[in-house]
């Protein structure tokens, strides 16, 4: 081998040593760089996931704020009642007690008017009272021998259609000679003792009395025995 090729040898040895020792060195310069861009990633992973934590804690607070908010608008709204609503409540209570007060005038107008009726109804058959007493009076005192004659029989009927007239009414006499004296019903102005009798038993009846209804128009004038 000739001076030429041992010196072109040498150079192309030297030059595979410097390109393997320079592979070699960006080899360790690149194993010494991957831990710290590992840390730096993960660090900045850690970084990123602690900020979207606190997006995540910060979003769920909206929300909840957002939440009560709109909770405690609805409650608000359910509570207090609308204008509308209040001047219907107010409406119907005035009409339900402006019925209720012409309810109780009405049946207070319908019974002074039963009292003034009856009131009125009484004083009228206190005035036919009289005329009644008057015919019963005549009718007594014609003999029997001319009972049948036409003006006594025609005064029979006149006497009959009005005492008819005012039982329809609900005129009714009193019951009295044989009944037990009751103050409600007679009006004692003579006593007499009478073995045959009971104690206060009526025994004579001098004007009749009369009820109208439930009330006495004309107490019953007797004579209580005992």
């Amino acid at each position: 081998m000739s001076n030429e090729d041992m010196v072109k040898e040498a150079v192309e040895e030297a030059k595979a040593k410097a390109a393997e020792a320079a592979q070699q060195e960006e080899a360790d310069a690149a194993a010494d760089a991957e831990p710290a861009g590992w840390e730096e990633a993960a660090g900045n992973s850690e970084e990123a996931s602690e900020e979207t934590a606190e997006e995540a804690d910060e979003t769920a607070e909206d929300a909840e704020g957002d939440a009560k908010s709109e909770k405690k608008k609805f409650f608000g709204k359910k509570n207090k009642k609308d204008k509308k609503d209040e001047k219907i409540e107010e409406l119907t209570d005035r009409l339900t007690r402006q019925m209720a007060e012409f309810d109780n005038f009405r049946k207070r107008t319908e019974k002074e008017k039963s009292q003034m009726y009856e009131i009125g109804a009484k004083n009228i058959i206190e005035k036919i009272l009289p005329v009644v007493d008057n015919f019963e009076r005549g009718l007594a005192s014609v003999p029997e021998e001319e009972r049948s004659a036409p003006f006594a029989e025609g005064m029979e009927k006149i006497y009959k259609q009005l005492m008819t007239t005012l039982e329809s009414v609900g005129v009714q006499p009193i019951e009295a000679v044989g009944q037990e004296f009751n103050p409600d019903f007679h009006n004692a102005v003579m006593h007499v003792e009478d073995e045959t009798l009971g104690e206060n038993i009526v025994a004579e009846e001098f004007q009749k009395g009369y009820m109208y209804r439930d009330s006495v128009v004309r107490h019953s004038m007797v004579k209580v025995a005992n």
